[in-house]
């Protein structure tokens, strides 16, 4: 059985997000020093930021280069530490090698995770011990995320859930601080738009995300998603207010992803939605805002 989501805290006012946030600065500072898995997305940027706001050089944003991490995120990912003035390295992880990740079964995500926090430990060792830190929120902790436990397993720290931070408020933090992510849509890995049991190879990785930029070029933005149902099957998420253009657009749309190497294509008439794969696990459905 897939692991159950645990309940997250309930939601709080949002003028309690000035002390939530000094709750969380507090807790970085009195920190030896810290290494940050820095995505780029919203929540690893904010806490980054933070560490290196309280722990100058003592804090290391890492960005883990993998197959699953699409060109365009790690470019930015590099410009934003770069702006930002943090320290920060890109270290590869081979979480492809790994036969049980490559199966894509309902617990992917640990072995991705197991990957990862390995790779972390060993550069926060050369460091001098320090934390391994995760930018998880509260409200992750009601989605399906199995890898979220073995990051606890290996040691990994989740400070924002320890204060308190909901997405709602890691956005509006982020906002707060002028952070360039404040409004940046989520952005999980490329392997989550692969279908439970469809093994997930380079190729289809690099599918996925020539597809998804094919459609961004071709003016539809925010929260969209290809995602590949196995059987060169490709199903198109985008928003709401997009779904009208892209049934209209669709001869163009088709050329597109048979371009990018999908044999047939198909419109969702639902909007995008969080972990829409996680529908077969029988799960509670993710909210579309989230």
């Amino acid at each position: 059985m897939p692991d159950r989501p645990v309940p997250r805290p309930p939601d709080t006012p949002a003028d309690a997000v000035p002390s939530k946030v000094a709750a969380l600065r507090r807790e970085l500072a009195s920190l030896p020093g810290a290494v940050v898995a820095y995505s780029g997305g919203v929540d690893s940027s904010l806490l980054a930021y933070l560490a290196h706001r309280e722990l100058g050089e003592r804090a290391l944003a890492v960005t883990a280069d993998s197959p699953s991490l699409a060109r365009t995120e790690l470019a930015d990912a590099r410009a934003q530490a770069a702006r930002l003035g943090m320290r920060h390295r890109v270290v590869p992880t081979r979480e492809l090698d790994d036969e049980r990740y490559a199966a894509n079964r309902a617990d992917r995500c640990r072995f991705c995770k197991e990957a990862l926090v390995s790779v972390l430990n060993a550069v926060a060792a050369e460091a001098g011990d320090w934390p391994v830190l995760l930018g998880v929120n509260t409200d992750d902790l009601g989605d399906h995320r199995p890898g979220q436990s073995a990051a606890r397993r290996m040691g990994a720290r989740f400070p924002m859930v320890d204060a308190g931070l909901s997405k709602a408020d890691v956005r509006a933090a982020a906002r707060g601080l002028g952070l360039p992510t404040s409004d940046k849509p989520a952005s999980a890995c490329l392997s989550s738009r692969i279908a439970y049991g469809v093994p997930v190879t380079r190729e289809a990785l690099r599918r996925v995300e020539d597809a998804e930029a094919a459609l961004r070029r071709a003016g539809f933005g925010g929260r969209l998603r290809v995602r590949d149902q196995g059987g060169d099957l490709a199903r198109i998420e985008v928003e709401a207010a997009d779904i009208a253009r892209a049934a209209e657009r669709a001869p163009a749309i088709v050329a597109l992803l048979k371009d990018a190497g999908f044999r047939y294509v198909t419109l969702d008439l639902e909007p995008y939605r969080q972990g829409s794969h996680n529908a077969v696990l029988g799960l509670p459905s993710v909210r579309a805002a989230s």
